[in-house]
This record gives C-alpha cells, structure tokens and sequence, in this order.
C-alpha cells in the first residue's frame, strides 16, 4: 500500500517563520511595486507570437530575488524549481506548468539594462522615500569601495575583463572595479551612485557625485585638493567641502594645546559623519553578498550596482517605514 506524504498534500503541519521569510516579507512592504513597475512596463514584451511571456511583476520579483541572494541566472532557475519560499514571492502560483528559465531571466536582465533601468530605479526608490522624509539631502557624504573582479583567464576570450584594472591598496593589489557613492549625511542613504575601473582616483568623481543642491560635502583623505578641481569649481562652486586631514598629520597633532585639541575634535566630529557612508556599503557586501562582479564591463556591473544600493536604501529604513505604517 503507498503511503501518502503530507509535505504534498497541502496540509503542512506548521510554516516556521525563518529569517529568510521575515526578510522577504518586510522587503516586499517596503518596496514601491507600482512605481517600479510603471517604469518597466513601456519596455515590457508584448508576447503577440509564440509562449505567452511571463508578467513583469513575476520577473521583477525574480530579479530581485537574484540581488537579494546573489544569484546567477541558471541558480535562479534551479532555485525557483527548489525553494517553494522564492516561488511565493515571485508570484508563481503553485498551478502553473511552468516557471522561467535561466534565458527568460537572463533577457529580462538585458532589458533593464538597455533602458538604463537601474538608475530610474534608484530614482524611484529615492522619490519613495523622499515622499516619507527620509531622504533629505541636506548634506553629502562621498567614498568609494573597491569591488573584486575574476582575475582568471580561463574563458571562452582567453583573458580578463578589459574593462576592469588592478589597483594597490596599502601592501596589495586588487584587480576589479570601483563603486562610487554619495549619500546623504542625515540618512546615511545612497542618492548616487558611478562605476569605475578600479584604478580611477576617487576624486576624480567627486563632483558627480553631488546632488546639485548647495551643501556641505564630507569625504576622507583621498579628496584633498578636490576644491581646486575645475570640474567642481564649474559644477558646484558654492559647496563647502569638509575633507579629513591625512592620518599622519593627524598623529602628529599636540593634542595638549588649545588649537591641538581643537583640530582634533573636528576631525572626530568629521569622522562621526563620514562613518554613515560604510553602512550602504555594509549592506550590499554582508547583507547581500555582493563582493565580487557577476558580469564582464562597468556597464552591466554599475547597473547592478544601482540596483542594490536602492535596495539598501529600502532595507535600512524598512522597520520605520513599517512601524509608520502599523501606527
């Protein structure tokens, strides 16, 4: 006689609420749906011939899942197929015959990245949160984190990235790109955000980084001088920069005298500031896991950058805007 399981049945004794499942949940009431979606929607495919494609709400879900996980497309297919918890955020009804692919999720992907999608997403994420008052944009925090490449010549090109340099940080090298930010000195939230190959100095991208508004930008040693850039004295020539002094100089301060202390307690008071823009960072490396590029070019890579860190955004303001909204 055969036996009847009832892990298929329906009637599962009891769903344990994982951290997995609370994190998707908050996530998914965090996040702006109708206005990302609005965005993908002109770009969608109409599906007039051939299978019927799959909703775009069904694929942005997807692909969020991907950052969210750090998964590749073929990853994501097989997890899709593996894990009933995705399959539920996703929107996939547990009726359907079949769930996409690693080529429809891979096409998706391409079409978010040749409408420059990412960055209107981060946009978008930003109006939401604006709309809130939780991003401010009173002040400006810049820095910039290196992000490893595969170094491996072992592919179908028989070299590295071409797009990706190596660069020496203290006593060792690192061969990737660079991801630039500026945030928001209150909020410690992410407004813009530049690829670069790894060797680009940081401040050469400096005053991209800036809203446009006048206000006070704040960033480490590696952006001394920037007010005497040209680019920033034509773009920005009204914004007060607040650049910390260099470790050495610091050191050698007489922290007895007068003056002494007094520079020092400005220099702690800049480095209070300045720590909000490692939270973001924090978040996509730890939380999210993206530690290395997924994808050859800064194109793909910056897009996916964008992506992420408006994800960041969402995910370090998600208890006050659920606690906003219970109250």
């Amino acid at each position: 006689m055969k036996q009847i399981s009832l892990a298929t049945t329906g009637f599962e004794l009891a769903i344990k609420r994982t951290r997995k499942r609370e994190f998707l949940d908050e996530m998914d009431q965090v996040i702006p749906w109708p206005e990302l979606l609005a965005l993908i929607a002109p770009h969608a495919p109409s599906g007039k011939t051939g299978r019927p494609p799959f909703a775009p709400e069904v694929m942005l879900h997807i692909h969020l899942l991907q950052q969210f996980f750090g998964h590749s497309d073929p990853a994501m297919e097989e997890a899709l197929h593996d894990i009933p918890l995705y399959r539920e955020f996703a929107r996939l009804d547990v009726g359907m015959t079949r769930l996409p692919d690693e080529s429809t999720i891979l096409r998706f992907r391409h079409l978010l990245e040749a409408h420059d999608l990412g960055l209107q997403i981060l946009a978008a994420v930003n109006a939401h949160l604006s709309q809130r008052g939780l991003l401010l944009k009173t002040g400006t925090v810049v820095d910039a984190t290196l992000i490893a490449a595969p170094s491996s010549t072992k592919n179908a090109q028989g070299e590295r990235d071409p797009e990706m340099h190596q660069t020496k940080k203290g006593n060792q090298w690192h061969f990737g790109m660079k991801a630039h930010i500026g945030v928001d000195a209150d909020s410690g939230l992410v407004h813009t955000v530049l690829g670069t190959a790894a060797n680009a100095h940081d401040v050469t991208q400096a005053g991209a980084l800036l809203h446009g508004q006048k206000t006070d930008v704040f960033g480490d040693s590696g952006y001394r001088g920037v007010h005497k850039r040209e680019e920033v004295i034509q773009t920005h020539p009204d914004v007060a920069w607040h650049v910390a002094m260099m470790p050495g100089k610091r050191k050698a301060l007489d922290k007895t005298t007068p003056m002494g202390g007094i520079l020092d307690a400005l220099e702690k008071t800049k480095a209070r500031i300045r720590a909000k823009v490692e939270h973001p960072f924090r978040v996509i490396k730890c939380q999210f896991g993206h530690r290395k590029t997924r994808y050859r070019g800064l194109a793909k890579n910056t897009h996916q950058l964008q992506v992420l860190f408006a994800l960041s955004n969402l995910w370090m303001v998600r208890k006050r805007i659920l606690q906003g909204a219970a109250g």
